[in-house]
């Protein structure tokens, strides 16, 4: 009688624990975006809760495209702001919006190496 072994399952929610989870395709590109110092990304809260995240794309003059707003995807932005990969700057509020600018989280930069013990003490 052959010996079977049940498969494991796959939970999505205990699948690399302990490692923060990779961006998709959409959240990268959002990711790119907001990076990028030259496009300021903004998000606008109504009064009733929805959001929208938004940038300016230029002009260009090579292909005639752009000269518009550009919506980014809600809930990718959701998920990256919630998983602390982007911040919300300080509110602007009008009457029946919020706006915050939206930035890339700064993440703390690793030592380059460790001191050896002589050093610390000193």
């Amino acid at each position: 009688m052959p010996l079977t072994v049940a498969a494991r399952p796959q939970t999505p929610g205990l699948r690399g624990a302990g490692r923060p989870a990779r961006p998709g395709a959409a959240e990268t590109e959002v990711l790119r975006v907001v990076t990028d110092a030259r496009t300021p990304v903004f998000v606008t809260v109504r009064a009733d809760g929805r959001r929208r995240y938004s940038y300016w794309r230029p002009l260009d003059s090579a292909t005639g495209r752009g000269g518009c707003y550009v919506a980014l995807p809600t809930a990718e932005c959701d998920a990256l702001h919630a998983a602390g990969r982007i911040t919300l700057g300080e509110p602007l509020a009008d009457p029946d919006r919020i706006t915050y600018r939206v930035s890339a989280a700064r993440t703390p930069a690793a030592p380059l190496r460790a001191l050896p013990d002589r050093a610390r003490a000193a």
